[in-house]
């Protein structure tokens, strides 16, 4: 089964400590290329995303981007007062209104934005990281599944051209015991108008160097095998655009030795249309993994 390089999967989900949501979104590339953008608390864990989407990847440019929002109790749960500076800055203002013989009350609302004197206490790391690794993974699966049904589609378009190219060079095997004919027919027609006769044989190794010259036996040959060999890939269940995009070049070869060869107007538009097809699988080709 093939895959495409196409692909966008999500996953949120709410925990007792907030909300996680993953978004992963991939495109053709020639290797695995892999960007990410997570919060800061997150950012430890860049190894840990790579191998993820790596046992589910092979190629593609994969953009995945985790958002948190924490849960607003926990948060909140999370501020402590630093109660030595607290009792420092009250000493200070009792030391401040002897001095000055100034009785006042402490100002509660000034003293909490002392920097310092409110501390967050940072929640255990471990369950976060644990519950975004484990989210990611199953975001990874559904990008997965959905370049898998994508590559579906893709294996589907690729196959209906194989078998346009095989209708093509069965035509042609068709047409190619009377190219030869005309062709011979033709030249003994132009040695008629000649005002002298030819040697012994010499019309013979004519009409011989010419059909070997149009000879596209063996390109025939190539392409169908070309065929088997692309239809046994697509059935493979590794990686298999690398190879896929090698055979095209095999294709496009044996085309366009056809269309060289060519003594005559149908396989010469026999030759056209099988290059349109190999484009065809080859614009479907450059987005498979």
């Amino acid at each position: 089964m093939i895959h495409s390089m196409t692909g966008f999967a999500s996953a949120e989900q709410q925990y007792n400590f907030g909300r996680l949501a993953w978004e992963i979104r991939s495109v053709n590339h020639r290797y695995f290329e892999f960007v990410f953008r997570v919060p800061e608390e997150f950012r430890v864990l860049e190894p840990e995303i790579r191998r993820i989407l790596g046992v589910h990847l092979s190629r593609g440019k994969v953009d995945a981007t985790l958002r948190y929002t924490p849960a607003t109790a926990i948060s909140s749960s999370n501020l402590n007062l630093n109660r030595k500076l607290a009792g420092k800055l009250l000493t200070l203002q009792q030391e401040l209104q002897e001095l000055s013989g100034v009785e006042q009350e402490p100002d509660l609302q000034s003293l909490l934005r002392w920097p310092g004197l409110v501390e967050e206490q940072a929640p255990d790391p471990q369950p976060l990281h644990e519950a975004a690794l484990e989210l990611l993974s199953k975001a990874a699966k559904d990008l997965q599944a959905a370049r898998g049904r994508e590559g579906e589609q893709m294996s589907a378009a690729i196959r209906k051209r194989l078998t346009g190219i095989e209708r093509w060079v069965a035509q042609i095997r068709e047409w190619l015991p009377e190219i030869r004919a005309a062709l011979r027919q033709k030249l003994l027609s132009r040695v008629e108008t000649l005002q002298q006769p030819l040697e012994p044989g010499r019309l013979e190794q004519e009409i011989a160097f010419l059909v070997q010259k149009m000879d596209v036996d063996e390109e025939l040959d190539r392409l169908a095998a070309h065929v088997k060999e692309t239809l046994l890939v697509l059935d493979r269940s590794d990686p298999v655009g690398r190879r896929l995009d090698f055979l095209m070049q095999e294709f496009n070869r044996e085309s366009n030795t056809l269309s060289s060869k060519s003594t005559d107007q149908r396989t010469t538009q026999a030759a056209v249309e099988l290059k349109v097809l190999i484009e065809q699988m080859r614009e479907q080709i450059q987005n498979i993994e």
